[in-house]
């Protein structure tokens, strides 16, 4: 088949700048700015689309399947949910008078101060990660830094970070060796090339009661910390507020319209993608990550710059030349065809609705994405069904699954959260062989919830398509082995599988039918009308229902 990616023509910076509504002056802003660093990124991939396209991904990534990730940092110490360091800024929000209660007004009590409250004092990484390795994990990611501009490792670019403040520790240092330890591939998230525009509320001030007009702490320096807890360090080098901020910057959810640098946006300086750069190869560098995720539209700044692709090849090349091969994986989002040739297209909070001719990947979390207290309180988080039959559909289209366990402030998950995981763990002792190492088969699966919802932006669609029941069936491939995965289990204890009725184009016959984690025997016959498979009175786990089937020819 021909791959449709290579038809794509490609865009140049101009093109896309324009469908961004973006002037040349801002999109020629950074570019050909270069790192301290940039003489290291020597190698087979240069800073270009039409470079990295050299990509592949490698199979170690394919068959893995399944990470757990701790999207955890500073944001989780008030347990308020995801986007506090924003919302706290945005007169009226639910996080705002949080903060106003628990820390102070924002003009005398800002972010830097929750940062300070931030001890992280229970935190037990090699705790977490070996959990996360008996639930099934196959790879762990931490938060680098979020939008909040708090570097989590002891950064020798950013005076604001989780060694110099807060909890004093180098929490990717601790991840890092945990995960290396458990013999788990490790990655890092990097969401800071945003906290120009996302950080602007800090800029504002309350618009009616006793404290109208006062500026909030945004906008503060370095010589107004004489005599303060903070005395020495220079606020601008966390809020990056130095700037005018875009219309309407007081309005919760304006920065969405600018995730791609256009609609108003000022342009970020020379100096701030500079010191991103240096932040991000420093991250690279010293920690080598196996797994790099970028919370950007493609890669950081574009189209702006080409910051973002002087990365992906420092990243690249740097991988090629510790390991003799590239086994790097690096994700982006809201992909065009040939960029997801160049990177992984990662959908959030949301899945492809059938099988992509490249591997992808699914990232949510069982909650918010920073810790939420009223989502424990109210048993909101996504159960373990949820989780495995997500992970099955995922699988069965040639994604993987990403899945946030929400942190406490305090470095340790709730009994709720693990519940959750040892529910997966059970499904996963069963079943493990289905998932792991398998590519998909000629079609996805069959049944009513096939047909999906669209996606929306980097992703959005989760939950948004008819509920998974026992007529739902996905498909996954091992050598010769084919896995057929019912998502309920049949009133009637009789499974159809439709797509295996005689006349179907697999070449073969069936040898043998047998259910995962059933030791006796099954009464199957196939017809016209499918496969179909008398199960037995006890089901040997929750959720999902796999079928080995062999004796087809798969290729």
């Amino acid at each position: 088949m021909t791959d449709p990616m290579n038809r794509r023509v490609f865009l140049g910076r101009s093109a896309l700048a324009a469908a961004a509504g973006l002037t040349a002056p801002l999109l020629q802003s950074c570019t050909g700015l270069r790192s301290a660093s940039a003489n290291a990124s020597a190698g087979p991939f240069q800073p270009s689309w039409n470079s990295l396209a050299q990509y592949r991904v490698p199979d170690w990534f394919r068959d893995a399947k399944f990470g757990i990730w701790a999207h955890w940092g500073p944001q989780c110490q008030p347990e308020r949910g995801d986007w506090y360091a924003r919302e706290m800024y945005v007169e009226g929000n639910p996080r705002y008078r949080f903060h106003v209660e628990h820390y102070g007004h924002p003009s005398k009590a800002g972010f830097k101060e929750v940062i300070h409250e931030w001890k992280a004092e229970q935190w037990d990484p090699e705790a977490l990660v070996s959990l996360y390795k008996r639930v099934g994990a196959q790879y762990f990611f931490a938060l680098a830094n979020h939008h909040d501009n708090l570097d989590l490792w002891d950064s020798r670019y950013q005076p604001w970070n989780s060694v110099a403040v807060g909890p004093r520790k180098n929490i990717i240092g601790g991840w890092a060796k945990a995960a290396r330890a458990n013999g788990l591939r490790f990655g890092v998230s990097v969401h800071a090339a945003h906290s120009w525009s996302w950080f602007e509320p800090a800029q504002g001030a309350d618009r009616q009661g006793p404290l109208a007009g006062v500026p909030y702490d945004g906008k503060l320096t370095k010589a107004d910390g004489a005599g303060q807890w903070w005395d020495g360090l220079d606020p601008q080098d966390l809020y990056a507020q130095a700037h005018q901020p875009a219309p309407n910057f007081q309005v919760g959810n304006s920065i969405h319209a600018r995730w791609s640098w256009g609609n108003g946006v000022t342009p970020p300086t020379d100096a701030y993608c500079r010191k991103f750069l240096d932040r991000t190869l420093d991250l690279i560098d010293r920690y080598e990550p196996d797994l790099l995720y970028f919370d950007d539209t493609a890669v950081p700044f574009w189209p702006i710059n080409d910051i973002g692709l002087q990365i992906a090849a420092h990243y690249y090349n740097g991988n090629v030349r510790r390991r003799g091969e590239l086994e790097a994986v690096l994700f982006g989002k809201i992909l065009d065809e040939q960029q997801r040739q160049c990177l992984v297209w990662d959908i959030e909070r949301g899945q492809a609705n059938d099988i992509l001719p490249l591997p992808w990947q699914t990232d949510t979390c069982i909650g918010s994405w920073h810790y939420d207290r009223s989502i424990y309180e109210q048993g909101r988080y996504k159960t373990a069904e949820t989780v495995v039959r997500m992970l099955v559909d995922i699988v069965s289209k040639n994604g993987n699954l990403l899945l946030s366990i929400p942190v406490r402030g305090n470095g340790t998950i709730d009994e709720k959260e693990l519940q959750v995981l040892e529910g997966i763990e059970a499904w996963m002792k069963v079943n493990r062989e289905s998932i792991f190492g398998t590519r998909p088969w000629r079609v996805f699966g069959e049944g009513p919830a096939t047909q999906g919802a669209a996606l929306s932006a980097q992703g959005f669609n989760e939950g948004r398509g008819r509920p998974f029941t026992a007529e739902d069936i996905r498909f996954a491939t091992r050598g010769d082995t084919l896995y057929a995965t019912a998502l309920g289990w049949p009133d009637s204890g009789r499974l159809v599988v439709k797509s295996l009725a005689e006349g179907s184009p697999d070449r073969g016959v069936i040898r043998s039918v047998r259910l995962l984690g059933h030791n006796g025997s099954l009464d199957w016959r196939r017809s016209g009308e499918g496969l179909s498979v008398q199960l037995p009175a006890t089901r040997p786990a929750d959720y999902a229902h796999v079928l080995e089937i062999k004796g087809l020819t798969l290729g």
